[in-house]
């Protein structure tokens, strides 16, 4: 595979970390919400293995917030989502997909419920303040929405609780998965959450503070050598076979939630209003078309760059792949592919002409097993 290098700009923003993760040895770069995020340090095999052994400091600082706040900041935000959040608390986190009025998929944040009258969206990469303003503006909200600077440093991996646990006490170990609070850091509080995107366990702390944040970065990697602790970054591999989906590569806004299994986050019987709800109530009386499932495939080179066609042995099409990777543990290549609704079932056959060869695949489950 040929690499090229990417030109950075003021359009292409650095963050904090970027100086540190270049001499740490990052080899490949992508971007997210118009900001450099680390890709690769190495081989992906690698990283993948010491992931789901041991603990990495990812610097996720593209995952940019929304901040909504104001009297009607509530309002705004249940409005986006289809998801209840009537009975939110503070301190919490919520999965969250984004829909329009046609109940397409704009986004799939999490939302943070710091108070009352003031959210963060937690999003992945589009333009969701965009798409906030001008439903504030249609509406006549009275709200407040902006982008902080709040970049964010993921700690992953298994032994991410003893490296934190660490730095900020037992009180951190406390923490349920999808909460949040405020610890200190040499007199700087800073929110940490017990989130991230890997299912090895971990936090995420929004670093508002940037000097703070720098200097908790470099004494995480300082004491966290008796974790064996390495820089990293969301790895394809572990993000794969856990079935965590990424918003612009396994959905987008061709695709409602009920497509994308988020059924348990659509909330059609309760009394809230949000955009898109008749046509969400119209997309569940008719059934689905399509879903989301894993696939196997045998063979091990793939790089995807656009979706795939999966055919059966008639030429007839029962979906695409839109995520792949060659897996160590399968020792094949798994993926995740959006499949017909007749062909949804596992172990359903299917063929993919990759690199001009007609190779053979399965439907399979997610997450992968």
């Amino acid at each position: 595979m040929k690499t090229f290098s990417i030109a950075k700009s003021r359009r292409l923003r650095s963050t904090p970390y970027t100086s540190r993760i270049e001499k740490q040895g990052v080899t490949a770069y992508t971007t997210y919400n118009h900001m450099l995020l680390p890709a690769a340090f190495g081989s992906l095999e690698d990283s993948y293995h010491h992931l789901k052994k041991n603990v990495q400091i990812w610097d996720v600082s593209g995952e940019r917030q929304v901040e909504v706040s104001g009297k009607d900041s509530a309002k705004l935000v249940q409005l986006m989502t289809c998801r209840d959040l009537s009975k939110s608390k503070n301190g919490r986190c919520y999965y969250c997909p984004i829909i329009d009025d046609d109940a397409r998929i704009i986004n799939d944040p999490v939302v943070l419920r710091l108070s009352e009258d003031r959210w963060w969206i937690s999003i992945a990469d589009s333009d969701v303040i965009l798409f906030a303003k001008g439903l504030a503006i249609g509406n006549k909200f009275d709200v407040k929405i902006f982008e902080p600077n709040v970049d964010i440093m993921a700690i992953q991996g298994p032994k991410s609780f003893g490296l934190m646990e660490k730095v900020f006490g037992e009180k951190i170990t406390n923490l349920k998965f999808f909460g949040f609070d405020y610890f200190d850091f040499k007199g700087t509080k800073h929110l940490i959450a017990r989130s991230g995107w890997s299912k090895q366990g971990g936090y995420e702390i929004y670093v508002e503070n940037t000097k703070s944040g720098l200097e908790l970065y470099d004494h995480l990697f300082e004491i966290g050598k008796e974790f064996n602790v390495k820089p990293g970054c969301p790895n394809l591999i572990e993000r794969i076979e856990s079935g965590l989906l990424s918003y612009g590569n396994d959905m987008d806004l061709s695709d409602n939630p009920f497509e994308c299994g988020f059924d348990k986050y659509i909330n059609l019987e309760s009394n809230i209003e949000f955009l898109g709800k008749k046509a969400l109530q119209k997309a569940k009386s008719e059934g689905i078309k399509r879903k989301l499932m894993g696939v196997k495939i045998n063979d091990k080179n793939i790089y995807l760059t656009k979706e795939e066609k999966l055919f059966d042995d008639k030429q007839k099409t029962i979906g695409f792949l839109r995520s792949a990777v060659y897996s160590p543990r399968f020792k094949m290549i798994v993926g995740i592919a959006m499949i017909n609704r007749d062909y949804c079932k596992v172990s359903q056959k299917f063929k993919i002409n990759l690199n001009n060869k007609i190779i053979s695949g399965s439907v399979c489950s997610l997450p992968i097993n």
